[in-house]
């Protein structure tokens, strides 16, 4: 008769845990972004509090705030002139996003063609004016659109047709402006969506090349419902762009003429030219609740879409 096995026994004392790291490797990713939260705190977040604080004083940089609570944004509602500076922001926006959205569309699309010879030099030239300083290119600007002795005008008399007051007239200022960002910022928009265009999988145009798309149709039916994620964070980013539009009316035309092209941000800077910082801080806060409200609108027009 066998004797049965004894039963195991379990092992004494604790239970095995794994083992803990040093502290310092613990902390180590906290002080890898604690710069970034310091920095972000102190040029970010404190001064939005401060700003929203000064909305509701009246301050002229020196001495002591006076409060008056909702005064400032009262004022901004029920001035014609903040109304008027918005108006021109808006017909800034129609005159430049939707033409640039189309443009930098099918400009990407070209660049994106892999047959295109010479497609790197394209694409740095299509920077350039991206990357050249505002001032100057404003500056350029003025010369080229002078209504006496411009080049654009020179050309328009040599063909036989009117010449223009580009930059002094109330009907071309603006579209003159609208060109001038249009110049500046669509090898930025080109490159925002070559990103879109470059993620969308070969093998998707391959089959509709099997299926007998035509280049068009594909454009229409593959590339633009592909990109329109993409599309929608160019038209928020562009957006911002054209209602903190400051440097061009401000080099060109310095608002003119008879106030048409003062934009939102050139308004917003007359209030600290004139030392008003209360009322300059409440028209930045209404012009980010505007801008939210119009981002807010593209989301929701593009959720409804997927």
């Amino acid at each position: 008769m066998t004797r049965s096995a004894a039963p195991a026994r379990r092992p004494s004392g604790r239970r095995p845990t794994a083992s803990r790291r040093p502290s310092g490797r613990r902390l180590a990713p906290y002080a890898f972004v604690l710069p970034f939260v310091v920095l972000f705190l102190a040029f970010g977040v404190y001064p939005l509090i401060y700003t929203f604080r000064l909305s509701f004083t009246s301050w002229s940089g020196s001495g002591p705030a006076q409060w008056v609570g909702w005064d400032n944004y009262t004022y901004l509602l029920g001035s014609d002139a903040f109304w008027s500076s918005l108006a021109d922001s808006a017909v800034l926006w129609l005159l430049i996003v939707p033409a640039q959205v189309v443009i930098a569309l099918i400009a990407a699309v070209l660049l994106n063609n892999a047959k295109l010879r010479m497609r790197g030099f394209y694409r740095t030239v299509a920077l350039v004016p991206f990357v050249t300083p505002l001032v100057a290119m404003a500056q350029i600007w003025i010369v080229v659109f002078d209504a006496d002795y411009g080049a654009v005008n020179r050309l328009l008399g040599a063909a036989g047709l009117p010449q223009l007051d580009w930059l002094t007239s109330t009907t071309w200022a603006k579209p003159t402006l609208a060109l001038l960002f249009l110049w500046k910022t669509t090898g930025f928009a080109i490159v925002i969506l070559l990103s879109g265009l470059q993620s969308i999988p070969a093998s998707v145009y391959e089959a509709a090349e099997l299926d007998g798309a035509s280049r068009t149709r594909q454009l229409v039916s593959i590339t633009v419902p592909l990109v329109r994620r993409v599309v929608l964070f160019l038209v928020v980013m562009q957006t911002l762009a054209v209602f903190q539009m400051f440097a061009e009316p401000y080099v060109v035309t310095g608002g003119g003429p008879y106030g048409s092209t003062t934009t939102a941000g050139l308004y917003l800077y007359e209030h600290l030219g004139r030392s008003d910082l209360g009322t300059g801080s409440a028209n930045s806060f209404l012009l980010v609740a505007l801008v939210m409200l119009i981002s807010l609108l593209f989301v929701r027009l593009l959720r409804e879409r997927d």
